[in-house]
C-alpha cells in the first residue's frame, strides 16, 4: 500500500537555495512549505546571530518539533521541509521511521560564500559556512542535485526525482 501523503526534504548548508527549491516544490506540488530555521527557539538564533554555531544539545528540541510537524503534516497530504540537516543522526530523528524524499543541495563553497554575502538580514552569517562544511555528513541516499545550475533546472530536476 503505498502512503497517501508525501514527505519531501530538502537538505544543505546554508545558502544552497532550500527555501527558494521549497518554495517552488510547494507551489508545484500544492503542499505546504515549511523553512525549518523558522521553528528555532529564539535562543538558537541568537547564538547564530552572534556567530556562535549550535550544539547537538541545542538542536534536539527544534529536531524534535521538526519531527512533530512533519507527523503532522500526513494527516493533510504531507509536506516539503527545508532543513540543513547535516549529520545523519538530525537525518533519523527527522525521517521518525517514515517514508521521505530526499533531496540533498551540492555546491562549491565559493560559491555557496559569495550568495550568502548578498543576503540581506538573515541571521546565518556567512562566516559560519566552514562550519556548516565541516559538519555535514554527505548521505549515500536520496537525490543530489548541484547548485550550478539555474533555480528552474534544479526544479525540473527535483520534479523528475519525485516522480518516480
Amino acid at each position: 500500500m503505498t502512503a497517501n501523503y508525501q514527505l519531501i526534504i530538502i537538505t544543505g548548508v546554508s545558502g544552497t537555495g532550500k527555501t527558494t527549491l521549497g518554495n517552488s516544490l510547494s507551489e508545484k506540488l500544492s503542499l505546504p512549505f515549511y523553512d525549518a530555521d523558522l521553528f528555532h527557539p529564539k535562543e538558537n538564533v541568537a547564538k547564530m546571530s552572534n556567530g556562535i554555531p549550535l550544539t547537538d544539545k541545542d538542536r534536539q528540541p527544534w529536531l524534535e518539533a521538526l519531527a512533530s510537524k512533519l507527523e503532522e503534516s500526513k494527516k493533510s497530504g504531507g509536506c516539503i521541509l527545508a532543513c540543513s540537516s547535516l549529520k545523519e543522526s538530525y537525518r533519523k530523528i527527522l525521517a521518525g521511521g517514515n517514508d521521505i524524499k530526499w533531496i540533498h543541495l551540492k555546491g562549491d563553497r565559493d560559491l555557496i560564500w559569495d550568495r550568502m554575502k548578498a543576503r540581506k538580514n538573515h541571521y546565518m552569517k556567512a562566516e559560519m559556512l566552514d562550519s556548516q562544511f565541516a559538519t555535514w555528513e554527505e548521505p549515500n541516499y536520496g537525490k543530489k542535485l548541484s547548485i550550478d545550475q539555474t533555480p528552474k533546472e534544479i526544479l525540473e530536476e527535483a520534479l523528475n526525482y519525485l516522480k518516480k
